[in-house]
């Protein structure tokens, strides 16, 4: 086989990986794309492991990601040329990571040795993707396996955990069935599928019995309009109208920048919707962006409205409202999105297209760890958009009273593609990992409540405003992954990759 035609195939096989995720969800893809993709990479010259490694990759995520696009094209004022550049640029960047794992892999290890080395080795670099130049973590492979027979693993190791089981069975598939090695491959596989299958019958927490009413509007706010001056009031009326016929709710959610006004210019709206909120006895939470023009800083903030307490906890005294500029009772977003709301070298690329200079394209970044904020006496654990697929951030805003995982969003950016199913599935990955339901409130969809089992209880459909209203179970317990963390994968890993290097060196003196 020629090495253009493995270019090629591989590539295939990368792409072939986007319909695993949701929406297709086709879990079974990952083991088929990954295997056929690790067994032409052994049939393979040890120095092409990069440029296959990186083909694979670009495919991987030209597909897997190639909703970015869609926000370039229609909203970042860039020729369709343009947009298909940058998003090719983005895929390429991303493709390297793999390309380092399989050149680390193919350069330093006998292919009998892959299964056990390769799980150590993609997580290290998994994790490299994760943090630098701020993260993109998106299509982690352990994702794929949400609706799968590897689901159960997700509460112990976490989706990072299970990413790594996904390539020690691949690998386990590619090189040792091809080396007629029937025992290991199937013993493997058999077993850490058959144990995902039990774990996953059993519950690491379990509801109190109490249940709190949560109303969300996805008010479908055309993003064209977003940023449109005059379009502010109708905004914000749409929004308070929508939400009239809910303050019956314990707390109600509106998505990410929901009210458009810059915060301080919005004081007078947010008195009266506070106001309105505690008279009901109701927590709202809303997203909204605060710009300092003392210290000309902006951030992309949750605030809490209405009642923050329950009767109990205000001692029987007059429940009015909370709200006032800059109260505590708020989450500055962290992980900002690069382009969208920050400028990576801001003074060359600013002003090169129109998309370099977005409303809003110059945030603060907030705190790592932040309190959580509180609605009604509940606890809720925030993630701005893009913060959702970062667990270890948060894990950091976890405390012991915590009740909900809130997550709002604007994907309004992403048209019908299929990014918003991509994020809604990352979302349903944290409710497992850390076993506590997950509230998903956004702009155009997809609203919806998830079970802390990771599944969706009800959702509306995109591009409909509406108001979605339901109760969810509190929770108490811990799952294992919530109290260690990615420790417990990490330590697994690296004991079998010692073995890996051990045998590696042993057969060679051999």
């Amino acid at each position: 086989m020629s090495f253009s035609l493995k270019l090629l195939l591989s590539t295939l096989f990368g792409a072939l990986l986007t319909l695993a995720y949701a929406p297709f969800s086709f879990w079974f893809i990952t083991f088929l794309s990954l295997s056929s993709f690790i067994y032409l990479l052994s049939n393979a010259q040890p120095k092409q492991g990069f440029k296959l490694g990186f083909a694979f990759g670009l495919g991987w995520f030209g597909a897997g990601v190639s909703w970015v696009h869609v926000s370039i094209a229609d909203f970042g004022g860039v020729p369709l040329i343009g947009s298909l550049a940058l998003m090719l640029l983005l895929s390429a960047y991303l493709a390297l990571f793999p390309g380092l794992s399989f050149y680390l892999l193919s350069k330093y290890f006998n292919k009998t040795f892959w299964p056990i080395a390769l799980p150590f080795i993609w997580l290290l670099v998994e994790w490299l993707r994760s943090w630098f130049l701020t993260g993109f973590p998106w299509l982690s492979l352990g994702y794929s396996q949400l609706q799968g027979p590897l689901a159960g693993w997700f509460p112990i190791i976490g989706e990072f955990g299970v990413s790594g089981l996904v390539v020690l069975i691949s690998a386990a598939l590619a090189i040792w069935l091809a080396d007629k090695k029937w025992l290991p491959s199937a013993l493997i596989v058999t077993v850490l599928l058959v144990s995902g299958l039990v774990l996953n019958q059993y519950q690491w927490t379990k509801p109190t019995g109490e249940n709190v009413r949560i109303a969300m509007v996805q008010g479908n706010i055309e993003q064209a309009l977003r940023w449109t001056p005059e379009q502010d009031q109708p905004t914000m009326n749409k929004y308070k109208n929508m939400t009239a016929d809910h303050w019956n709710n314990d707390v109600v959610i509106w998505p990410e920048a929901a009210i458009p006004k810059l915060e301080p210019i919005a004081a007078d709206f947010l008195n009266e919707i506070d106001s309105l909120a505690a008279q009901t006895n109701t927590g709202l939470i809303t997203g909204i962006v605060n710009y300092n023009f003392e210290t000309r800083e902006a951030f992309n903030n949750l605030i809490g409205l209405g009642q923050k307490q329950t009767d109990e906890q205000n001692n029987g005294s007059a429940v009015r409202g909370q709200y006032h500029y800059f109260h505590g009772n708020r989450f500055a977003k962290h992980h900002l999105l690069p382009i969208g709301e920050f400028i990576p070298l801001e003074d060359w690329i600013r002003g090169l297209a129109p998309i370099f200079d977005l409303p809003m394209s110059s945030f603060t970044r907030g705190d790592y760890q932040q309190a959580n904020i509180q609605a009604k006496g509940y606890q809720f654990a925030p993630a701005i958009c893009f913060e959702i697929a970062f667990p270890r951030q948060i894990s950091a805003n976890l405390y012991y009273n915590t009740d909900f995982i809130i997550t709002v969003s604007n994907d309004a950016w992403f048209g019908g593609s299929h990014g918003p199913a991509q994020h809604l599935e990352i979302a349903q990955a944290r409710a497992k990992e850390f076993g506590l339901p997950v509230l998903r409130a956004t702009n155009t969809g997809i609203t919806a409540f998830i079970d802390h089992r990771g599944q969706i209880q009800s959702r509306l459909p995109q591009f409909e405003a509406a108001v979605l209203s339901d109760t969810i179970a509190q929770v108490k317990g811990y799952t294992p992954y919530r109290s260690f963390g990615d420790w417990t994968i990490w330590c697994l890993s690296f004991v079998i990759f010692a073995f890996a290097c051990w045998y590696q060196r042993q057969s060679k003196e051999s």
